[in-house]
């Protein structure tokens, strides 16, 4: 019999692996266009300073000073997303053990690849297309609790998103069995959510005319692959590493079969 503790164990692990082999991806294809991004940052600033005075250099160049040297940031990626892969595994375990019952499929493999998806679609993509991610030398460090509450709303409100999708779904089911119909209701809902979000939510835009568009969105394309690689690898992952071929135990009852 599968318990809770088993499939939690499980999904801390895959975690594990996919928040390492996500470090990687971030490593190989995002790191490049910060320590660029950040040139552009050094750039600006020498110049600036240059334009203000030599007496004002001294100071400017003590402020910029990071607190974390480079080659700790990128030591501490890979610890940061392994740790985050970890967190994520767990949650994701919680949740397959408390939704396994609502997903109607009679696959293990089919239920965690299906929240899999859904997390990626409301934690991941409804925040990303509204408030995408910028690289260091874009943004107002005055406005940053502004953005940070925005984007944890869209993160709420893509959550929100994927709930009305199923809702929508089941709803259509009532009135047929075909499968192409209940795909169409769901995605109907959740776009019609996210749409009636987007023109709610305040407008961000916070980079330089000056800034090449290029970068920007390399660092933009690098962000959500490393997401992508992480939520898939957790779903892929998870989805092998339960046995479909006992039930699921929590406390003593059977909350999934």
């Amino acid at each position: 019999m599968r318990t809770f503790g088993s499939l939690l164990v499980r999904g801390l692990i895959v975690g594990l692996f996919a928040g390492l082999l996500a470090g990687t991806f971030a490593f190989v294809t995002g790191e490049p266009r910060i320590d660029s991004a950040i040139a552009i940052e050094e750039a600006n600033g020498a110049a600036h300073s240059h334009d203000a005075g030599a007496e004002h250099e001294h100071e400017h160049a003590a402020e910029e000073k990071p607190l974390v040297s480079r080659d700790g940031q990128r030591a501490g990626l890979f610890l940061a997303t392994s740790l985050y892969g970890v967190a994520l595994g767990g949650i994701f375990a919680v949740g397959f053990t408390l939704f396994r019952r609502k997903l109607r499929t009679k696959s293990d493999t089919y239920a965690a690849l299906g929240l899999a998806a859904a997390g990626y679609v409301g934690i991941v993509l409804v925040p990303f297309f509204k408030y995408p991610p910028n690289p260091p030398a874009v943004g107002d460090p005055d406005t940053i609790t502004k953005r940070t509450v925005t984007y944890l709303l869209t993160l709420v409100i893509g959550l929100l998103a994927v709930w009305a999708g199923v809702a929508a779904s089941r709803w259509v089911q009532r009135f047929g069995e075909v499968q192409w119909i209940r795909l169409a209701g769901g995605g109907l809902a959740v776009v019609a959510t996210v749409v009636v979000a987007y023109l709610i939510l305040p407008k961000i835009n916070e980079v330089p005319e000056t800034f090449p568009a290029t970068l920007l969105w390399q660092f933009r394309l690098a962000s959500l692959g490393t997401q992508t690689v992480l939520w898939t690898l957790l779903g892929i992952g998870y989805a092998a590493a339960i046995d479909r071929r006992t039930p699921v135990v929590a406390d003593s009852k059977v909350v999934a079969a």
